[in-house]
């Protein structure tokens, strides 16, 4: 369900960096990364990125 680009994403911003860092770090675009978080959230069925975050660290991912 989750690629380990979107496991890196969510543990970057597990961490509480803003999504310029998060972008920075991840060598992409701010927008990308927005859209990216958008995707999985969707995928997981969630309406905010911190509970992609909770979801994916309840079942050991993170």
């Amino acid at each position: 369900m989750l690629d380990e680009e979107d496991l890196r994403l969510l543990r970057l911003l597990a961490t509480g960096l803003p999504l310029e860092t998060v972008a920075r770090r991840s060598e992409m675009s701010e927008r990308t990364v927005r859209r990216r978080i958008r995707a999985i959230c969707d995928r997981l069925g969630v309406t905010a990125p911190i509970q992609a975050v909770v979801w994916a660290a309840r079942r050991g991912m993170l």
